[in-house]
């Protein structure tokens, strides 16, 4: 197997980790990346099979050892369902999804098409960063109203969010777990509070109603309830924040025209966007047992790299994969996984995007970039730190 060595943290790979996805390619199904001491995948078939293949998941085989100063992170992850693998995904998956329903879903979109319609209306004059005034508030305020958290929440939700992503970064620092850790032990603090609020006062939100879900007799208790609830909240913003932001920069560097966003058009358009450049790049998975995946054989309690955005531009799967096509047939992307942990905020996400995009751009027709967009500095992530426009 070829070995491959990039820091995830060199500046040049950051802003645009594409060229390595490329140099790997050649490589075969699977290579070695050295910096992570990782077997790797971007190739779509092996991304997708290891995403369906039970004999793969989130859980470890071996519990790992935690350090006293991260348990009560660690603490919260032990029940979120993203980590968890049956009986227990299963029982945690089937509780929210009575909660998280499409109908429900589809009901948010005009709260989705008002906010956008507020927050575009709102653009101050000469240029502004579009993150700020957009991107962030719209999914957050969104997720927000969904589960029943008061909107003016946002900022220490938002401040939360990214404090315990960067549990997720390559070569995360001290520094940023003492953050992680602090926002986990404000953000279990205010849940558990308005949890048991709404136990006492039930109200028509995604709360109250993973409160009463029940499967079987079972129901989720207080620690699983809060899980869930940061959960939702995190996922449920932070990849939409990126993929607006991500979506934007590129509909005006290749200069798409804007009847891609027309109706007919709109749902094509999303899905390139998704394809092209998502926010989340790599995502792991543990084999479970002695397995060989298109020729690589992997060993009980390895681990396995799958790189999301590398398999989304396989060029087995789409037509010059490189280049932005919002007209390009529909395929199945890496973006939202496979299997078992499907993001369940996928339509959310789709939904979001597919009318927000299209009212941005009816306000502001003529937005142009008023600086050269630069990516933030982490990985697995991949979004913009500001995008600067001019209206």
């Amino acid at each position: 197997m070829i070995e491959l060595s990039q820091s995830p943290k060199d500046p040049g790979f950051v802003q645009d980790p594409y060229p390595f996805y490329e140099r790997a390619r050649p490589a075969g199904p699977f290579f070695r990346w050295t910096d992570y001491d990782l077997v790797c995948t971007g190739n779509s078939a092996a991304v997708n099979a290891i995403f369906r293949d039970r004999r793969f998941g989130r859980e470890p085989v071996e519990p790992p050892v935690i350090p006293p100063h991260l348990s009560p992170f660690y603490a919260v992850e032990a029940h979120s369902m993203l980590e968890l693998e049956p009986p227990r995904h299963t029982r945690l998956r089937n509780l929210v999804l009575r909660a998280f329903t499409s109908r429900r879903i589809a009901g948010l979109a005009p709260d989705i098409a008002a906010l956008a319609d507020e927050l575009a209306q709102a653009f101050p004059d000469g240029d502004f960063d579009l993150l700020q005034a957009f991107a962030q508030p719209l999914p957050v305020r969104i997720i927000a109203r969904l589960l029943g958290v008061p909107e003016e929440m946002a900022p220490d939700l938002l401040r939360w969010s990214n404090a315990m992503v960067g549990m997720y970064m390559a070569g995360r620092t001290r520094e940023m777990e003492d953050r992680a850790v602090a926002a986990t032990e404000a953000f279990v603090a205010f849940l558990r509070a308005y949890v048991e609020e709404r136990r006492a006062r039930p109200a028509d939100d995604l709360i109250t109603q993973l409160i009463a879900a029940e499967s079987e007799g079972e129901k989720l208790s207080t620690d699983e309830l809060i899980a869930t609830c940061i959960l939702l909240l995190n996922a449920g913003h932070e990849a939409t924040v990126h993929t607006i932001g991500n979506g934007v920069k590129t509909l005006l560097e290749t200069r798409t025209p804007l009847t891609a966003l027309a109706p007919g058009a709109v749902e094509g358009t999303v899905e390139e966007i998704l394809r092209f450049d998502p926010a989340l790049h790599m995502f792991t998975r543990w084999a479970y047992e002695d397995i060989e995946v298109m020729g690589h054989s992997f060993r009980r309690g390895e681990q396995v790299g799958l790189l999301l955005a590398a398999a989304n531009r396989d060029p087995g799967v789409w037509d010059e994969p490189a280049r932005f096509n919002p007209s390009r047939p529909p395929k199945p992307l890496a973006t939202f996984g496979a299997g078992l942990h499907f993001c369940v905020g996928a339509p959310l996400a789709r939904l979001e995007l597919q009318i927000a995009l299209p009212i941005l751009f009816q306000h502001h027709p003529t937005l142009t970039l008023a600086a050269k967009p630069a990516y933030a500095e982490v990985y697995h992530f991949h979004g913009l730190r500001e995008l600067r426009l001019h209206c």
